[in-house]
């Protein structure tokens, strides 16, 4: 129970990474606000945990508007009390060929993406910073450290994560707050579903034949797991990572070695 007494608001929270890693908070001790749109998944996920034993609070939140980010702010000291972890988890994924990006498609990604991940931070750094700890993990991928033909908007917007990463690190180590991302690989969620089904189609496969390809690459032989994930996002959330700020950690079965 290593963070037993303590406060964390995970964004998108009602599946996928962003459940799993609540739930995995929760068994170490934490209380949890489910900061999410999907109300059926957020109350879904504030339930188990808890039939864990922890507190939970579910917060319909739209991590692109600040006025919603003020009030999952605002909920979590009012009714827990305090502020600890911000897992920046909430995300989107949409591809499509360079020529293709229209406006839109780049506006809708940067926001959710990156623009949110700032903006939540924002949002909770002041109670950190008076607190003089906490720790923000935020959610970027191998993609912000790759190239790509057919989803540039998605990894121009995961690169943007890794930077804001390093420097909000930079900027608040001296008030005692730890900033990290991870880089997860390919992982079996309903994000991947669309994934599959996008690139597979810009490809000329079928979804199952583009999630045969991409697990055929990994060194570990293996899809991801939402839980693979979520084990290195507690790590980091934990006083065993109490010397590591700044840092962007693949998980990705050895796709990116660098």
């Amino acid at each position: 129970m290593e963070l037993a007494g303590q406060v964390a608001i995970v964004t998108g929270a009602g599946r996928g990474i962003g459940r799993a890693t609540a739930l995995e908070l929760a068994r170490m001790g934490a209380d949890i606000v489910v900061a999410e749109l999907d109300q059926a998944g957020a109350k879904r996920t504030a339930a188990e945990v808890t039939a864990l034993g922890r507190r939970a609070l579910a917060v319909p939140t739209d991590v692109t508007s600040r006025a919603d980010l003020r009030g999952m702010v605002d909920r979590a000291r009012a009714e827990l009390g305090r502020i600890d972890i911000l897992v920046n988890n909430a995300g989107i994924y949409r591809a499509a060929a360079t020529l293709d990006v229209t406006e839109e498609h780049w506006d809708a990604v940067l926001d959710i993406n990156a623009k949110g991940v700032f903006f939540a931070s924002q949002a909770v750094l002041p109670t950190m910073i008076a607190q003089k700890s906490g720790s923000i993990v935020n959610l970027a991928s191998m993609a912000g450290k790759i190239g790509s033909r057919t989803n540039l908007p998605y990894n121009a917007s995961k690169a943007a994560v890794i930077s804001m990463t390093k420097s909000l690190a930079l900027a608040h180590a001296a008030e005692g707050v730890r900033v990290n991302c991870v880089c997860p690989g390919f992982v079996e969620t309903d994000m991947w579903a669309a994934v599959a089904r996008e690139q597979g189609a810009l490809l000329g496969l079928t979804a199952e034949e583009f999630t045969r390809q991409r697990a055929a690459q990994v060194p570990l032989g293996r899809m991801e797991r939402p839980e693979d994930v979520a084990h290195v996002i507690a790590f980091l959330a934990s006083p065993r990572a109490a010397y590591m700020t700044g840092q962007a950690l693949s998980v990705d079965g050895g796709l990116v070695m660098h």
